[in-house]
């Protein structure tokens, strides 16, 4: 592809004008011929820096690069100082990270997500994904594929809002230097937000003040149902370009929304699915056996990638869902509690993100 922006089978062949580079902690500023050379107690050399601790409170910035550039992939994996509790229901971490990016030299983030939900794995619980632009992979190997252009510079942070410090951060970050990028090339942005009852009637916003041109790609659910019955008859609007009192865009529910059907059921327990595209992967004990929905709260994490079928707006756009059930004889409105991650392209500048909700807000129930 021109300008080194990706790659697929029909175009691996091409030769561009690309530099490849690649930071991680063995190479923290991906310079040439750089990399690799911490010493350990087997010399110089040999595996001398794999990884780096985060302090508790700290941010540490993961990679800070001047371009042009495309970010292509960063995979990452982290740690406590008790390996894998992460992983284990109940344990926040994946919701205490929080991952930050900027570009071209702004003061606010682009993108500003705990760390968890922006690789499909909310609750603060750890599951496999199989998607096209998100991978996550036994144990806790996180992979992001989404290509992430800047003319000027790109900066990712995160930072650690858990109480102790995360011992073990392994990452590396993929990218490209080129000599130039298509004046019309637009920015990445993911954002994510917590309802934690959403208002009975309402819809759910995923994304809105959003102002400019670009194209919505994806969309991450992490849904807890607080009431009883099915929970997922809600529709997704997309409210384009002046759109107010009507969407432009309407789905017809929300497991239709990410390719399932007839609320997912089998025979004793809900069906996930993981495909390139579209995924309903990660449901909690409670959402097996009682249909009708006892004292647990069942949890329900899905994701839908509109790369096919991205979402075009050229001044604004909002989008929203409905939080509505069925109790198989009726729909009716509900209340749950939901968390989003928001994924689009823009041309810059974008509009300031609502505040990130605390710690303890983000915590799953």
């Amino acid at each position: 592809m021109p300008f080194g922006l990706g790659s697929s089978l029909s175009s691996a062949s091409l030769v561009n004008n690309v530099r490849s580079r690649s930071i991680s902690a063995e190479n923290p500023n991906g310079e040439k011929g750089k990399g690799g050379q911490a010493a350990n107690h087997l010399g110089v050399g040999r595996k001398g820096r794999p990884f780096i601790p985060i302090p508790a409170g700290a941010t540490i910035t993961l990679a800070e690069i001047q371009g042009p550039g495309i970010l292509q992939h960063f995979w990452l994996t982290v740690a406590d100082k008790m390996p894998n509790c992460y992983a284990q229901e109940g344990s926040y971490l994946f919701r205490d990270l929080v991952l930050r990016m900027y570009w071209d030299g702004e003061e606010l983030p682009s993108v500003e997500t705990p760390l968890g939900d922006f690789f499909c794995n909310g609750f603060g619980i750890r599951t496999n994904v199989n998607s096209l632009p998100i991978s996550v992979n036994p144990t806790g190997g996180m992979n992001c594929y989404f290509a992430m252009p800047f003319h000027k510079s790109a900066k990712i942070t995160i930072e650690n809002q858990h109480t102790e410090e995360i011992s073990h951060l392994f990452y590396t970050v993929n990218y490209t230097l080129v000599d130039e990028l298509p004046l019309n090339t637009g920015y990445f942005h993911a954002q994510w937000r917590r309802t934690r009852s959403t208002e009975t009637g309402q819809d759910y916003t995923l994304l809105d003040g959003v102002q400019g041109s670009g194209q919505y790609i994806g969309t991450y659910l992490a849904w807890a149902a607080l009431e009883r019955h099915w929970w997922g008859e809600g529709e997704i609007k997309f409210y384009l370009d002046g759109d107010k009192e009507w969407p432009t865009i309407c789905g017809t529910g929300v497991e239709d929304y990410v390719g399932g059907a007839w609320c997912f059921t089998g025979e004793t327990e809900p069906e996930s699915y993981s495909t390139p595209f579209l995924g309903y992967k990660y449901y909690s004990e409670s959402a097996k056996v009682d249909r009708s929905y006892g004292q647990k709260v069942p949890m329900h994490g899905m994701y839908r990638w509109h790369l096919p079928d991205p979402i075009h707006f050229e001044s604004d756009l909002k989008v929203t869902i409905q939080v509505i059930g069925h109790d198989s004889k009726q729909l009716f409105e509900r209340s749950d509690d939901i968390s989003s991650v928001a994924y689009w392209y823009q041309l810059e500048p974008h509009a300031v993100f609502p505040a990130l909700p605390s710690v303890s807000e983000r915590w799953p129930r």
